[in-house]
């Protein structure tokens, strides 16, 4: 298992095969991750702990523990906490590709191209 951290938060990869890639994702309070969309992979989302607004092709819904999202490839995506408290979901990426490099960031907080 490797940790990465971000300006927003971190991530966890839990498993990781040629056929999917599974995540734990903390997110700090009223921070966002980058709007977003992916060419090869798409993601299922399951939240553990926290409340989050979550953007999906422009249309805006607040989740909290025990909700779930499934995310085509190519969606535009984003998670932002909206509480005090660290957001945490699980992700599950299935496709043909998983690296990092496979995301297109629409809108980012943090300057990344």
């Amino acid at each position: 298992m490797s940790e990465s951290s971000r300006p927003w938060g971190r991530y966890e990869i839990l498993h990781e095969s040629e056929a999917y890639k599974v995540k734990c994702i903390w997110v700090y309070p009223h921070k966002r991750l980058s709007y977003q969309r992916h060419e090869k992979r798409a993601e299922h989302w399951f939240l553990v702990a926290g409340t989050a607004k979550v953007t999906l092709n422009g249309v805006q819904s607040n989740v909290r523990a025990g909700d779930s999202l499934d995310i085509a490839i190519g969606d535009l995506h984003r998670i932002e906490n909206i509480g005090h408290n660290d957001v945490i979901f699980i992700e599950v990426q299935t496709g043909t590709y998983f690296g990092e490099d496979d995301i297109e960031r629409i809108e980012d907080d943090f300057g990344r191209e």
